[in-house]
């Protein structure tokens, strides 16, 4: 039960008992918990399991909470979470789900108009019922209706960081088992989609059914969809489904491969064995005419015998890895190694949970030798966005911290400056020409049409102090659409002006998405791979990043901060 977890079951009972109408004040207890919990450097269970420690030293933690997590920690559940969900018809989570609805709202269709999921919502928003409760309207309704859509596949898809989670959880799981030999998880998850719908296991072992009966006891077992004798189906407290397959070793790197995908891929590997006279399924690769095995124990092998490199997972979308293997000129893709700079987070400035110092250290502690300070500007008010002066103030204390420590690691004096929703930017140009490194983004107004979005964005563009654009289409998985924008302009600008466009690597948003980043690569616009981390834990998320832009093809050189800051300032203007 690590943080997370616990975190996610402090959020959600807030979420039920707000639902419920309750304490509006034990309400908040739980979203602060859920929000200290999930920002602590250093796991809750180390805590509980120290003597001479208390949890409830941390502030936002008293001895009710503390007794939860201790509760969590040791059986893995929490008994008031199972009574509500008891008392609470599970399609209600759905509602909840939905981008702009919420506990308080969820409950309102739920008691006023008897609408317990999402299908019943959907006919009630058609049926223009909604719009006549007290706080909703038309526009409410219409967002909410466009809302269900996004709420439908959140139920069905996690993201990517959520299935690794629980990927690594199963695979340290069943790594117990005397007589497994190999393991691996293959489909999308391995391919490192922004959003995965399942989990595949594959693994070798000498006693099939020893390894099902330690995969039927994983403690988030909600029920066995089917057992067989070499392929196991379960379904997660979630809803999440997992199969397990156990294979022979020799079909190993053929069942890997076969069930990475992804199908369209897998097709054309199909269609280049049989012009060899070769077939090739999930059990290795056979002559066509005599059956004989050619194939099958690796990947490599597979490959090989098809006379083509074995491509990364990341790359097996029938995108372009077939004309590259053609031309020998397959990318070396991007390493979380090759990462020197972090261009993008936050402090307690603004919205963030740490100070300069902090975040500075912590990013020394990953190997990176400089990062930039880009709290929000004014404009996010509910961040506390930095006014003119407070900008200012915030680059001098930078200033001084980088006089005071002179070494190799640089602190840069950045801004996530706001494009404004009538056009121009959030901070004047007197203020932004003193910065080091200015990212322009879109929090407000988004929707606006792509005829407005667009031109804010092209405008900060042409911009001579702004260095990139965050998170540029502004979507958030599973959440929020992406904003309408015409995507072709804003890259024909950023390549005619010079300007970088992030990947922002937060799992919500991994924002440009993987077939955006390849086109920004074809364009020779460089991409900032950045964090926009609100705390020392959230500089983790950079490979989150990292496999998105290994999907997009992008190598090393592609990506603007694997360079030094002597190197980028140049290409940024900062010379």
């Amino acid at each position: 039960m690590n943080n997370a977890k616990i975190a996610a079951a402090f959020d959600q009972v807030a979420d039920l008992l707000e639902f419920k109408n309750s304490n509006p004040f034990r309400v908040r207890a739980y979203r602060k918990a859920a929000r200290v919990v999930g920002d602590l450097p250093e796991a809750i269970s180390d805590i509980v399991s120290d003597p001479e420690r208390s949890l409830t030293d941390i502030d936002g933690i008293g001895k009710d909470l503390a007794e939860k997590c201790a509760e969590l920690i040791s059986t893995g559940h929490l008994q008031m979470l199972d009574d509500l969900l008891e008392d609470t018809p599970r399609t209600v989570l759905d509602l909840m789900r939905v981008p702009g609805l919420g506990p308080k709202k969820a409950a309102a269709v739920f008691s006023e108009l008897g609408v317990a999921s999402l299908p019943e919502l959907k006919a009630a928003c058609e049926a223009q019922q909604v719009r006549g409760l007290k706080g909703f309207g038309a526009k409410t309704e219409a967002s909410i209706l466009a809302g269900i859509e996004i709420a439908s596949a959140a139920n069905q898809r996690l993201l990517w960081a959520e299935a690794d989670a629980i990927a690594e959880e199963l695979r340290t799981f069943l790594a117990s088992v005397e007589s497994l030999e190999q393991i691996e998880l293959a489909g999308s998850y391995r391919r490192g989609k922004d959003t995965v719908g399942d989990l595949d296991i594959l693994v070798v072992s000498r006693d099939a059914a020893a390894v099902m009966d330690r995969f039927a006891t994983y403690p988030d077992l909600e029920s066995i969809i089917g057992r067989g004798d070499t392929k196991m189906s379960i379904r997660l407290g979630n809803g999440f489904q997992v199969d397990l397959r156990v294979v022979p070793a020799e079909s190993f790197g053929a069942a890997l491969q076969y069930f990475t995908g992804s199908k369209d891929h897998n097709v054309i590997l199909r269609g280049k064995a049989k012009q060899m006279g070769l077939k090739i399924n999930e059990y290795g690769v056979y002559r066509t005419d005599t059956d004989e095995y050619v194939a099958g124990r690796t990947e490599a092998d597979v490959y090989r015998s098809l006379g083509l490199p074995e491509f990364p997972p990341e790359l097996r979308e029938a995108r372009q890895e077939f004309e590259w293997a053609e031309q020998g000129d397959l990318p070396k893709l991007i390493e979380l190694d090759d990462m020197r700079g972090d261009l993008h987070m936050h402090t307690t400035a603004t919205d963030g949970t740490a100070s300069i110092d902090e975040m500075a250290a912590a990013a020394q502690a990953r190997g990176l030798s400089y990062i930039a300070i880009t709290d929000h500007s004014q404009r996010v008010s509910m961040a506390r966005g930095l006014t003119p002066a407070r900008a200012l103030e915030q680059w001098a204390e930078i200033d001084r911290w980088n006089a005071a420590n002179k070494s190799r690691f640089l602190i840069l004096k950045g801004i996530e400056c706001d494009i404004l929703e009538s056009g121009g930017l959030d901070l004047p140009d007197d203020v932004l020409s003193q910065a080091d490194w200015v990212m322009a983004s879109v929090h407000y107004g988004q929707k606006q049409s792509a005829r407005q979005i667009t031109d804010r964005i092209l405008g900060a563009i042409r911009n001579p102090y702004v260095s990139a654009i965050a998170h540029p289409t502004g979507r958030l998985l599973n959440r929020r659409e992406a904003y309408e924008v015409h995507m072709d302009e804003v890259m024909q600008a950023a390549a005619e002006y010079g300007k970088l466009l992030e990947l922002n690597a937060n799992p919500h948003r991994l924002d440009l998405n993987d077939v955006d980043c390849a086109a920004a690569k074809k364009r020779g616009i460089p991409i900032v791979i950045s964090t926009d981390a609100h705390s020392i834990d959230g500089l983790d998320v950079m490979r989150f990043g990292i496999k998105q832009a290994r999907r997009a093809g992008l190598t090393a050189s592609d990506v603007a901060n694997t360079q030094t800051w002597a190197q980028l300032k140049k290409r940024v203007g900062r010379s």
